[in-house]
């Protein structure tokens, strides 16, 4: 089997997964539809909630979408700056577009195969860049480690600006909260997992040398990638570009309340709660948080009286605007444009050389 081919059947492997769990999340608002539709008195053939959600779809406000989209943008600029201010103690200056354009080839490449657009987008920049691509995937990882921390920080916002419905979603839904015996064991996982990876190290060392001290000087550029959150020059506007990624996630999730009636008077607080339960459904591994992102987008929205079919036709308005028209559109423009850009002997991108220090 050749290396394309299982990518490609990885591929298929993961969008099966999520168009799988979209098809049982929806079967599940349909019988909820079909309820409803029995006490409003609605014949049966005249209630499909996916006729519903193409109706849906022609009633929504596309001035509000355009402005997903300029949110969508606002917030991978600042993302690209964020990277390339990880990247400048190295001593490496990337040219913008090239950084930008690699960020939008790893959001289209999650959609495909997801958690493969980080390592799609490392490779960009390391080829177009002439960055080794251990040192960008340890910025990566910074990247990545400062969402992370944010992303706590905004549950634990949510948490407390909506403490009754929060505590009211979790006893609903105690899947989602972790025991005691729970931490325990990926406890356990954990520590089992960096024993095995120490075994084998130590058994390539005395088998394979060579292979061994490639290994290591991989994790030294990782660490010096990860060490450079340490150099950086200006913290402040760091932290500045950090915070603006989320907050135009935010207003992508308010943005698209407006551009639909049924959610249009909820404010800020609903929109809060369902971009918070939105971006947990987008940590299980489906193209683009496909099926999870929904579910727990209804869940949100159920809170506010929203009702599981409005609440449906809402969630795949942001999933088809952000996902599939911001992610796919800018991702085939970047799969086009790097080369382009980047053509020999055509205004190739000048990379500056590290200076070694003593």
């Amino acid at each position: 089997m050749t290396r394309f081919t299982r990518h490609i059947l990885r591929m298929l492997l993961f969008l099966g997964a999520g168009l799988l769990v979209l098809y049982l999340v929806y079967l599940n608002f349909d019988q909820s539809y079909q309820e409803q539709c029995k006490l409003d008195g609605i014949p049966a053939e005249e209630c499909n909630l996916i006729s519903k959600v193409i109706s849906d779809f022609r009633t929504v406000n596309y001035f509000w979408i355009m402005l997903v989209f300029v949110a969508f943008l606002l917030s991978n600029v600042s993302r690209t700056l964020k990277w390339k201010m990880l990247l400048e103690p190295m001593g490496y200056k990337v040219s913008g577009i090239n950084a930008f354009l690699s960020v939008m080839l790893g959001y289209f490449a999650n959609l495909g195969l997801p958690r493969m657009g980080e390592v799609v987008r490392c490779g960009a920049l390391s080829k177009y860049e002439k960055i080794p691509m251990e040192k960008v995937v340890g910025t990566v990882f910074m990247d990545r480690v400062t969402d992370m921390i944010l992303m706590v920080m905004l549950v634990l916002f949510t948490l407390v600006m909506q403490y009754d419905l929060m505590i009211s979603f979790l006893q609903e839904n105690a899947e989602f909260a972790l025991s005691w015996k729970g931490i325990l064991i990926l406890f356990g996982v954990l520590v089992f997992a960096v024993g095995m990876a120490w075994l084998i190290f130590r058994i390539i060392r005395h088998y394979k040398p060579a292979l061994a001290d490639y290994l290591i000087a991989l994790g030294k550029g990782f660490l010096e990638g990860i060490k450079t959150i340490k150099n950086l020059k200006r913290p402040g506007l760091f932290i500045f570009h950090s915070v603006t990624i989320w907050v135009m996630y935010f207003f992508m999730t308010y943005l698209a309340f407006n551009s639909f009636a049924p959610t249009a008077h909820l404010g800020v607080p609903a929109a809060l709660m369902v971009f918070t339960l939105g971006t947990l459904g987008m940590l299980i591994p489906t193209p683009g948080g496909m099926g999870s992102f929904h579910y727990l987008a209804v869940i949100g929205l159920s809170l506010y009286g929203i009702l599981p079919a409005d609440g449906f036709s809402l969630a795949n308005v942001l999933f088809f605007s952000v996902q599939i028209g911001c992610n796919v559109t800018f991702g085939l423009l970047a799969l086009i444009l790097l080369p382009i850009i980047n053509k020999p002997g055509k205004g190739e991108v000048e990379t500056q050389v590290p200076v070694q220090t003593k």
